[in-house]
């Protein structure tokens, strides 16, 4: 780094403020892998520095999509249809101001590309339809002949990538990379540089380095050129002064306040190795970066992406308000990959799981006859179109069995059946012979509705409706 100090007056803060360094390339003749954190035969290890940096959340924030890109490297490949039905949703989902502001296609099966021709046939302003390549002029005209503006590169930036992967020096690998950019910005394309595995990176010596070249690189062609920081590996930590590499606000911040990446232009895109992908997310917003990158239901390599559903919460959460969004299309979003192609969403999973505003304890259901408010999170019903619910075991008391009747035949008011009804004292009995005699599983809905059949036909009719 150079000795240069610059003192300029901050557009953003309206103080002035002095540049120490210039941040250079530090091309080491040795890779640094960090291994008093990444020792490998050990888990991971969280540092401190005690450097804190401010929060800078951006005026406006964003969702963008990887479900066609990152999504399908873990599953089966979505068919043609399902993605444009799924990009339909999307479009839904994200409402008339683009809260999700795009969603990334790969380009080299004949089907993707057909879904991503039939997605831009549509004519949705939002989300924008952008892609994810090799760095080769023929993918960039590939592109470019498909008419997307914007396109993903790759551009692994730690030395365990540049180093061990590639075998190169790092001053090799920003001089290709900057190529590239270069390639992509000649063929008429807005460039994405995936930052790949930025949270094991030399953050000084190339990560701040090579993102100051790219923004010359942008001011110079006067193109925009976006920088995506990828914690490929999930080992991303947002807890106030942890040290880089793996500190999520100092990266944010150093791209932003060293390298001068602004705040639209830099994302975040997360995994989940650590249980740490949604609080990362956020942290990244919370720290100046303008976008989160997301797949829906989470689904990508190994323990996934960070869930969108769980970002339009967060949303939510801190704006106070969804900002047009329609969260009910999240339900439909969940049914239909399980419907149309046969994914299995864990029950437990928030929002989407099929227990996840179900009660099985008798002293919740309790309270939930009382009042839903007490036990469920927030409206679910109003908000996610899915009424809270009660699963019937021998756990779930009076309380349970009338809850589950109430709710499953929207029952309100005076409607509402009692749980001291002698039909429900009834049911109970039933059910309990049922466990004592060695049953494990909960009640199905069918076996429900013909208990309601047998012992409550004076107050629930609607329960003789059954095929």
């Amino acid at each position: 780094m150079s000795d240069k100090k610059t003192i300029n007056l901050s557009p953003k803060t309206n103080l002035l403020e002095q540049d120490l360094y210039d941040y250079e390339l530090h091309d080491v003749d040795q890779p640094e892998l960090f291994r008093e954190i990444f020792s490998y035969g050990e888990v991971p290890k969280v540092s401190y520095n005690y450097r804190h940096v401010p929060m800078d959340m951006p005026e406006e924030i964003f969702i963008t999509d990887t479900s066609f890109r990152d999504g399908q490297q873990s599953r089966e490949p979505y068919t043609t249809k399902q993605m444009v039905d799924l990009y339909k949703m999307l479009n839904r989902l994200g409402g008339p101001k683009g809260i999700i502001r795009q969603t990334e296609f790969f380009v080299y099966s004949k089907k993707d590309r057909e879904a991503l021709q039939q997605c831009m046939d549509l004519g949705y302003k939002f989300p924008e339809i952008t892609t994810w390549i090799r760095a080769t002029k023929s993918d960039f005209n590939l592109v470019k002949d498909l008419g997307v503006k914007e396109t993903g590169i790759l551009v692994s930036c730690s030395d365990y990538h540049i180093f061990e992967k590639m075998g190169l020096t790092r001053a090799q690998a920003m001089d290709k990379y900057l190529g590239i950019v270069s390639d992509a910005i000649e063929a008429g394309l807005r460039p994405r540089c995936h930052f790949e595995d930025i949270t094991r990176a030399d953050f000084y010596g190339f990560v701040v380095p090579f993102a100051t070249a790219l923004m010359k690189l942008s001011h110079q062609s006067g193109i925009p050129v976006k920088i995506r920081a990828c914690d490929t590996m999930g080992y991303g930590v947002s807890y106030p002064g942890v040290s880089l590499p793996r500190s999520v606000p100092g990266i944010i911040y150093g791209l932003q306040h060293y390298a001068g990446v602004p705040s639209d232009m830099l994302e975040w895109h997360g995994h989940n190795d650590f249980y740490k992908g949604v609080i990362n997310a956020s942290t990244a917003w919370l720290y100046g970066a303008g976008a989160v990158n997301c797949s829906m239901l989470g689904i990508g390599e190994r323990t996934g992406n960070v869930p969108l559903e769980a970002m339009v919460f967060e949303y939510a959460s801190l704006r106070g308000t969804l900002d047009g969004m329609d969260p009910t299309v999240i339900t439909e979003i969940a049914r239909y990959m399980e419907r149309e192609t046969g994914y299995e969403i864990p029950p437990m999973t928030p929002f989407v799981g099929k227990n996840f505003n179900v009660t099985r304890a008798g002293i919740h259901a309790d309270g939930l006859l009382k009042n839903p408010e007490i036990y469920n999170i927030f409206d679910t019903e109003k908000i996610l179109n899915r009424p809270p619910l009660v699963a019937v075991s021998n756990t779930s008391g009076l309380a349970g069995i009338a809850c589950w009747y109430n709710q499953y035949y929207g029952l309100k008011g005076d409607q509402m059946i009692d749980k001291k009804l002698p039909g429900v004292m009834a049911i109970k009995k039933e059910i309990d012979e049922e466990f004592e005699n060695g049953r494990i599983t909960v009640i199905s809905e069918n076996e429900m509705i013909r208990f309601a059949q047998k012992y409550l036909d004076d107050v629930l009719p609607q329960a003789f409706d059954i095929d």
